[in-house]
């Protein structure tokens, strides 16, 4: 027995006071619903109609049990129409992951831009350098640089993550500009200190770029390691030394003279950035949403 159709067969039998009336706005034969009644009071073990050939009416255990399949049913609609607006109007709580430099000064600031669009939608966002797991944490997504393991998660490329040699004008004033990757070895240059799994653990020790003549792998020293890219970026304003990092968090310092750009002629390698999500054929609203406003924000033809 479809124990909710003999329900919605009971209530309409009700609402509409025969069983004939009810089978011709269901579609049924007065028979098939008939046999849908009695399987229903046979598996409550009670009678719900008292039925004659000219009238019905419900017994004091059918008043009671149909009050509440109409709170039921009642409560059933209101789900699926929940359900179907949902899928329409990107609406609930998103979480997000993203790495520190990318995160702070690119997505955060147009997140403005998305919240506009998508009132809607309220956003959960965590800015980590850490590989987390999205199933296990909660996170619907995710914005990571470099390669990508083997695994469960649908990666969209976005523009690729570049980076860039500077130092401040006090520090060149002081100590020269290099003109070769090879002077950088004579200066003092700031690393960023990646953990022992990180692909890009060797920049900690030599910077690796490509020139004129081709690639090139240049060792190189200095008084500061960190793990944090905006420390850094501190260190290098105040004239310390001279770093690589990436061009999104120094363009502004650039710009502004606070940084000059080193070695223009080598570029150190760019390194991949993707959005990551779960596989999941019903992707909900809010999900189809961001992924949409960040590849057309940060996609490879972003402009």
């Amino acid at each position: 027995m479809d124990h909710f159709k003999a329900m919605s067969l009971f209530v309409l039998t009700v609402d509409r006071g025969s069983l004939s009336a009810a089978a011709a706005e269901c579609g049924l034969s007065p028979t098939m619903v008939g046999n849908h009644l009695q399987a229903l009071e046979a598996h409550l073990g009670t009678r719900l109609l008292n039925r004659t050939t000219r009238r019905q009416h419900l017994t004091e255990f059918g008043k009671t049990y149909y009050d509440r399949c109409v709170e039921i049913l009642g409560l059933v609609e209101d789900t699926e129409a929940l359900a179907l607006e949902s899928h329409k109007v990107p609406k609930g709580r998103l979480r997000i992951t993203s790495s520190a430099a990318f995160g702070t000064e690119r997505l955060i600031p147009a997140l403005a831009d998305y919240a506009a669009r998508h009132p809607g939608v309220d956003l959960d966002v965590v800015i980590t350098d850490t590989v987390v797991d999205l199933a296990e944490e909660g996170f619907e997504a995710a914005i990571r640089i470099g390669s990508l393991p083997a695994s469960n998660l649908i990666a969209r490329p976005l523009a690729p993550y570049r980076l860039v040699i500077c130092a401040a004008p006090g520090y060149l004033a002081r100590h020269g500009e290099p003109r070769h990757p090879d002077e950088l070895g004579r200066h003092n240059c700031l690393a960023y200190t990646y953990s022992s799994r990180s692909e890009w653990r060797s920049t900690q020790s030599s910077w690796r770029m490509s020139g004129p003549q081709g690639e090139i792998n240049v060792a190189i020293a200095g008084h500061l390691q960190a793990d944090s890219a905006q420390g850094l970026r501190r260190a290098a304003l105040a004239g310390m030394g001279i770093v690589l990092l990436p061009e999104i968090m120094l363009s502004d310092d650039i710009a502004a003279g606070r940084l000059v750009r080193l070695l223009p002629a080598y570029a150190p390698p760019s390194r991949a950035l993707n959005l990551l999500y779960l596989q999941d054929r019903r992707i909900s609203p809010k999900l189809r949403s961001f992924i949409d406003f960040v590849l057309e924000r940060f996609g490879p033809d972003a402009r």
